[in-house]
């Protein structure tokens, strides 16, 4: 069995998509999801669906061992990023290394970096008058949207379109594309 934790900041949308696929998975299963914040939507959604919940401090994040004792005991093999608003540590970049993967909401290297996230991405897109937009899947390293790209999926944005319009377009690909490439890199 592979087991994934997920780590989030906000509702949680994309952790319950992702948890919901694995679901009838017999190898590959979301063993616990991770938290910086206690008042967000993502525990109750992925508590619903058995998938236990951890929250933990600044200071946990920043020293490691909490958060690696943590991700032990679940055994886990993939670290996926699920909206989550922390840049990862060192001291798990040093265990994990080629095993964090993050989904951001453009086409990197375009409209990446420290703040780009969320909304802040689409509204860029749409003041750049780009014509396409989309998502990026890649790895993690010490750089804010940095590390190797794995994947990449585009869609149009068209002249009239609003950044919510882009963010309506770009959500309905993470939700198509990011269960299936986490678990192209499960099974290979």
């Amino acid at each position: 069995m592979k087991n994934i934790a997920i780590f989030a900041s906000g509702s949680g949308t994309n952790a319950e998509n992702i948890t919901k696929y694995f679901s009838e998975n017999d190898k590959i299963k979301v063993a616990v999801v991770l938290s910086n914040n206690k008042n967000v939507g993502v525990h109750a959604r992925v508590n619903k669906l058995g998938i236990p919940s951890f929250v933990f401090t600044r200071d946990e994040f920043v020293e490691g061992s909490p958060i690696l004792a943590k991700l032990e005991e679940y055994h886990i093999d993939l670290i996926v990023l699920a909206g989550f608003m922390n840049k990862i540590s060192d001291s798990l970049l040093k265990y994990y290394p080629e095993k964090i993967v993050n989904i951001h909401p453009a086409l990197l290297p375009k409209h990446g970096g420290k703040g780009m996230y969320g909304m802040h991405v689409h509204e860029a897109v749409v003041a750049a008058g780009e014509k396409e937009s989309g998502i990026t899947i890649h790895y993690i390293d010490s750089q804010y949207d940095h590390g190797k790209i794995i994947f990449q999926a585009t869609c149009p944005v068209l002249p009239t379109d609003t950044p919510e319009d882009v963010a309506a377009k770009v959500h309905a690909l993470e939700y198509a594309h990011y269960p299936h490439v986490i678990k192209e890199l499960l099974t290979d």
